[in-house]
């Protein structure tokens, strides 16, 4: 096993499933004590169980403030702040969408980060680093996806002036491609799969990506050192294509 995280302590908000589990497991797999994090309770009890005894789980609306405040209280100094929570992508022409919808999209994703890293920098221990998430419709958007390029381009904003601001905490985002994970569960399963399919086929690598291919760049982020202010792009080469 390896050892880079070794005794590390990573907290992983969003970490109940998807790509946020993935990076959990593969921290554990390096060494680190994991804390993940949702807002349901019967997902944190699954995923701590799922992930063994180095792992705890706390319930927190990432949406309010006090509940934010009360999660970091409880969880006191840590190493690395992972942030992939999201709840299903809003698609949809900007002329057919209602603003609420916009604003609600926005709040988790965005607002939910912001909150987050505002309330959990003072708790990070010299050396750590903070992950945050975007995606690449915010390099190469498609139609009826104005809505999630807009948030994944602010939080990559977000990352670099962080990484300003907070120096030296090293701040940076990963940007996946299509990627198989709970997040495209609202699409019935065999459209589902035959999205995967044939997205993959076009990739230069020939396959979607899975949570597992993900979690390694967050963990990579997490040990290197010497990177701040990146937003590393991990989609099979979909941004080539």
């Amino acid at each position: 096993m390896s050892s880079d995280l070794q005794d590390k302590k990573v907290v992983v908000l969003g970490g109940t499933s998807g790509i946020g589990f993935a990076t959990a497991r593969a921290a554990l797999a390096q060494g680190a004590k994991v804390v993940v994090s949702s807002s349901r309770e019967e997902k944190v009890a699954a995923a701590v169980t799922a992930l063994g005894p180095d792992a705890d789980g706390q319930v927190a609306d990432l949406n309010d403030a006090g509940s934010v405040r009360r999660l970091f209280a409880g969880i006191g100094s840590f190493d690395h702040l992972v942030y992939t929570a999201g709840e299903s992508l809003q698609l949809g022409e900007l002329a057919n969408t209602d603003m609420n919808v916009v604003r609600k999209a926005f709040d988790l994703r965005m607002f939910g980060a912001i909150a987050a890293v505002k309330t959990a920098a003072p708790n990070i221990r010299r050396g750590g680093s903070i992950v945050l998430t975007s995606g690449i419709a915010g390099e190469r958007p498609l139609k009826g996806w104005t809505v999630v390029a807009s948030i994944c381009g602010a939080m990559e904003a977000f990352t670099r002036a962080l990484a300003v601001e907070l120096a030296p905490l090293r701040v940076n985002i990963v940007s996946p491609g299509l990627v198989r994970t709970p997040l495209w569960s609202s699409v019935p399963e065999g459209d589902r799969e035959a999205m995967y399919l044939h997205a993959g086929s076009m990739l230069p690598v020939g396959r979607t990506g899975e949570a597992d291919d993900i979690a390694q760049t967050y963990v990579y982020l997490m040990n290197n050192a010497f990177v701040t202010g990146q937003t590393i792009v991990i989609d099979g080469g979909g941004v080539l294509v």
